[in-house]
């Protein structure tokens, strides 16, 4: 057992393994075919407890840390889950409300979030402005005690499924100021655009979503005016760590597939593991991905402690997205023309991982981040 995690940590871990092997794993080619989850499936890991375990009890939750969080993070991607968008639910849009919410929008949403009844998401990305948010140009205009929210939103993980949207907007449309209005998917103007085609993570609901005056009560604004990229920047070192403990699990699991495959397949009259250039490969990425484990527990470590800075989940994102495209490649390498298949699990987690070098910020902005602390 890693020293990071406790016995309940890992007694949580044998209930998310168990849960994902069956209700999961036997689905993720449909639902890749289908670009989207039943929600279903997320009511059933609400009611054995696997979405928002941080969440505290006293709103429906399990009061667990950010240990019990890495496990589920962990499980999805040994199994190349990554498109199950738990993650996006539990782990970014669940945190804002406990962090942010009022008592009343806390006991409103965070039950139904739990329980998988109510999938939300975080909406920030718009078309055109990649990672410069403070570009953005949703508005919310004040009318009496309802806002007025106009704009558009894109790349939005869970938006097929989304109930409700935490929507970054500006109050003033000329300004750099951000605000936080909750959305709930059933308001007059509100909509969401068809399923995107993506290259990979095909399984997970990606949409647009489309405000046309959408009135929405004042009640609905998460903290105050004018602080959301204050809210949206304090929760970032996490979310990024959250990246790198994804690509950390992926990448041991497929060294593991692809050693045993190495050792299955025959070619020239003897297993591929028996060729030194093989073994060599392996080799490599073992001690790569051990050097990685090592700094991404150290990372959940200080995320548990509440120690971790912004340059050092910066470095994990960075680290653990690269490597996992560089460590997949090798391994893919390995399986010859079979990784080239979709039906083969290095292919799709090869695919899958591209995105991570960009999502949650680019590689190029992570290493503007750590370079701001030389």
């Amino acid at each position: 057992m890693r020293s990071v995690f406790r016995e309940d940590h890992e007694q949580f871990r044998e209930q998310a393994r168990r849960f994902i092997e069956k209700e999961i794993v036997p689905h993720l080619h449909a639902w890749e075919h289908a670009g989207i989850v039943p929600k279903d499936i997320w009511r059933m890991a609400g009611e054995i407890g696997l979405l928002c375990s941080t969440v505290p009890e006293e709103y429906g939750g399990a009061g667990g840390d950010f240990g019990h969080s890495a496990v589920m993070i962990e499980e999805l991607a040994r199994v190349n889950a990554t498109a199950i968008g738990f993650t996006t639910h539990s782990e970014i849009v669940a945190p804002y409300i406990v962090a942010y919410g009022t008592e009343e929008q806390k006991h409103r949403w965070l039950p139904r979030m739990v329980s998988g009844e109510l999938i939300g998401v975080i909406a920030m990305s718009e078309p055109g402005i990649g990672s410069d948010l403070r570009s953005m140009r949703t508005t919310a205009r004040r009318d009496g005690d309802d806002y007025i929210v106009n704009g558009q939103k894109t790349f939005i993980t869970n938006g097929g499924n989304a109930g409700l949207m935490v929507t970054a907007t500006k109050i003033d449309p000329q300004g750099k100021d951000l605000t936080l209005i909750c959305v709930e998917e059933d308001r007059p103007g509100f909509s969401k655009g068809k399923l995107l085609e993506k290259i990979g993570l095909k399984g997970q609901d990606t949409s647009e979503l489309f405000f046309d005056n959408v009135r929405v009560p004042a009640e609905n604004r998460l903290g105050e005016e004018n602080q959301g990229f204050k809210y949206l920047t304090h929760q970032l070192a996490w979310e990024r760590t959250i990246i790198g403990i994804r690509a950390t699990a992926c990448v041991e699991a497929l060294l593991d597939e692809t050693i045993q495959y190495t050792r299955d397949r025959q070619v020239f009259g003897k297993t591929v593991f028996d060729f030194q250039n093989t073994r060599f490969k392996l080799a490599e990425v073992k001690a790569q991905v051990t050097m990685l484990r090592v700094f991404v527990d150290d990372c959940l470590a200080k995320a548990m402690r509440n120690e971790l800075s912004a340059e050092v989940g910066a470095m994990c994102k960075l680290l653990g997205s690269e490597m996992q495209g560089k460590l997949l490649d090798d391994l893919l390498q390995l399986h010859g023309g079979y990784g080239f298949m979709s039906e083969y699990k290095i292919s799709r987690a090869w695919v899958d991982a591209r995105v991570s070098r960009i999502y949650g910020g680019t590689s190029e902005i992570m290493k503007e981040i750590i370079s701001r602390s030389l």
